[in-house]
């Protein structure tokens, strides 16, 4: 790995690829987050276990009534919501101490789920009552306010790419805080505009007014600002419209050195990543290698060519949880 990355630290369900600590005693294997093991540092924990269930248990589910969800065990009714609420409000406590720059939770836990658990009506064998709701660790925590995503949604190229980038984005910013210059700052917006245009127009803009500083702030104060501002412009997924945008200011350096043939393919492959028959990777490597070929300096230090570590760009695509 490039040492020109920072190594962000995450969060991660202990059940998925670090211990058999699951209901039946298993552990979920899981490709991408054995390769990430080597390029993230990870904080792991096993809620159940933690408040004394036992490896293997019986089951819990979140049963739904008039009055509310409890967490209990599918057939004894043992319940566990007090223990489970507690646990999670004091484990997120020290989770805050370690300035997270993501999580990956398990899918539709009733402790670790953060979306798509299912509820039940009661005991045993019933059907599940369509309403879905969130894990009673996984709630806590999203109030984090981290980018998290669980394990099934990670199997999308798309959502993977973009949980990667904001990872590493992040991982970079908090390096800039440690040397608490002006001057870090501006390295760190100038380096990362044609990324920060491909997620917001509007919020690159914002975070360049933020830098410009004209009120003179304090440098805390602008740093402060510019996080808050720099993780609104990376919430959303990436865009068709507003990637189209940022590639097409990339070919602005090059019109006078591309051949009128070249140019009309590059415009082609725009067409067709438009349109849905091309990846966006097809125009946005054309680009890089014009950067290569006419040593554009300023460009070649831009993370949008490599937002985070080549080996972790693994181009498999299940087709599910899009965005």
């Amino acid at each position: 790995m490039e040492e020109r990355f920072a190594r962000p630290r995450i969060f991660v369900s202990k059940c998925l690829e670090f211990d058999a600590c699951r209901y039946d005693g298993s552990m979920i294997g899981n490709d991408f987050i054995k390769k990430l093991k080597d390029y993230v540092d990870m904080v792991t924990v096993c809620p159940e276990v933690s408040i004394g269930m036992s490896v293997p248990r019986e089951a819990v589910r979140v049963i739904r009534s008039k009055d509310g969800t409890r967490l209990v065990a599918s057939y004894k009714g043992t319940d566990y919501t007090d223990q489970m609420t507690e646990f999670a409000k004091n484990y997120i406590k020290d989770l805050e101490g370690l300035d997270l720059h993501g999580a990956i939770l398990k899918s539709r836990s009733p402790s670790c789920g953060i979306k798509d658990v299912k509820t039940y009506p009661g005991l045993g064998r019933v059907p599940a009552t369509g309403d879905k709701t969130t894990g009673y660790f996984g709630r806590q925590v999203v109030t984090l306010g981290i980018p998290m995503e669980d394990e099934g949604r990670l199997s999308n190229f798309n959502i993977r790419e973009h949980f990667l980038t904001r990872i590493y984005t992040l991982a970079d910013f908090d390096g800039v805080k440690a040397i608490g210059t002006m001057k870090a700052l501006i390295d760190f917006q100038s380096r990362n505009k044609y990324l920060l245009m491909s997620y917001n127009q509007t919020g690159q803009k914002k975070l360049g007014k933020i830098v410009a500083n004209h009120e003179g702030k304090s440098l805390d104060k602008v740093l402060s600002l510019y996080q808050e501002a720099l993780n609104h412009c990376l919430s959303r997924p990436l865009r068709r419209k507003t990637n189209i945008n940022m590639l097409l200011h990339i070919f602005g350096y090059f019109k006078e050195e591309l051949t009128k043939d070249e140019k009309v393919y590059f415009l082609d492959t725009l067409e067709a990543y438009q349109t849905e028959q091309m990846p966006y990777l097809v125009p946005l490597n054309l680009l890089k290698s014009w950067v290569v070929r006419f040593n554009q300096d300023y460009l070649m230090m831009q993370t949008i060519f490599e937002p985070f570590p080549k080996e972790l760009l693994v181009l498999n695509d299940s087709g599910k949880g899009r965005v």
